[in-house]
């Protein structure tokens, strides 16, 4: 629709505009067709988002589940701990992502989630997830659609860790995370935001922090990345996926997010 300069949109048209942007309602719409009323329900779920500061757990493993967490801003993870302390991170939750569909069907959460940075996220109670799997429309079936995304992610992620060098490991990682954050429309072009240590980055892959550290070094040395407060620019993006033999077609993006 075409408006003559400086002309304000009528205020529901705003309302639209906000939920068109939301990164949730983004990312179901790339899994499933949303009519009217499942946006006006998303955009109801939004209004009660709160702020939870950077390292602050959600969910902890052995916790009797409690509601589920929709990331809106900010970046989380899912991880394990082993009885040492020693961290596993198995997931990188971004805004649009949710953990658990079917957590009720769960007496004791076998995974923790904690905040990487400071995030706005929505919780649904137990009693919200039955009535809202009870009855299965377009927006269950995008969020199950999601739910096996997260799974073959998993999967990739197993590769990575299981049969993929370092700098393989981390090439693969940073393009995945590219095509994520295009999806929910947070890509700036081939860079992100990427709030996460060495650390971080070291628990997800498998290495030690002096191998991440070499890693990105290396990475930087061959022109294919430049990292810098805590964003991330991919300065060759062929030459990067080709390094980490990344293939999006796991993800189910778009033709037009994965080119």
């Amino acid at each position: 629709m075409n408006r003559r300069p400086g002309h304000a949109p009528h205020p529901l048209m705003r309302r639209e505009m906000q939920v068109a942007s939301d990164p949730l309602t983004r990312k179901l719409e790339g899994f499933g067709t949303l009519g009217a009323e499942d946006r006006a329900w998303l955009a109801q779920l939004c209004d009660g988002a709160f702020v939870v500061p950077a390292r602050t757990d959600l969910i902890r493993e052995g916790d009797v589940p409690n509601g589920l967490f929709v990331i809106l801003d900010g970046m989380a993870c899912r991880f394990k701990l082993r009885p040492s302390g020693a961290r596993q991170i198995t997931a990188y939750m971004i805004p649009g992502d949710f953990c658990d569909l079917d957590l009720a069907l769960r007496p004791r959460m076998d995974q923790g989630l904690s905040t990487l940075s400071t995030c706005r996220v929505v919780r649904l109670d137990v009693e919200t997830i039955d009535r809202l799997t009870a009855n299965p429309g377009n927006i269950v079936r995008a969020m199950r659609r999601a739910t096996l995304v997260d799974d073959a992610t998993l999967r990739e992620w197993l590769v990575n860790v299981g049969s993929r060098s370092a700098i393989e490991r981390i090439a693969h990682l940073f393009c995945e995370l590219l095509m994520r954050f295009r999806a929910v429309g947070l890509a700036h072009g081939d860079s992100y935001d990427l709030p996460v240590s060495q650390l971080d980055l070291a628990d997800t892959t498998g290495l030690s922090t002096v191998h991440v550290n070499r890693t990105l070094q290396e990475l930087k040395r061959q022109g294919l990345i430049e990292l810098r407060s805590r964003s991330l620019m991919i300065r060759d993006l062929p030459g990067l996926q080709s390094l980490g033999e990344f293939d999006p077609g796991y993800l189910s993006l778009g033709t037009q997010i994965a080119a």
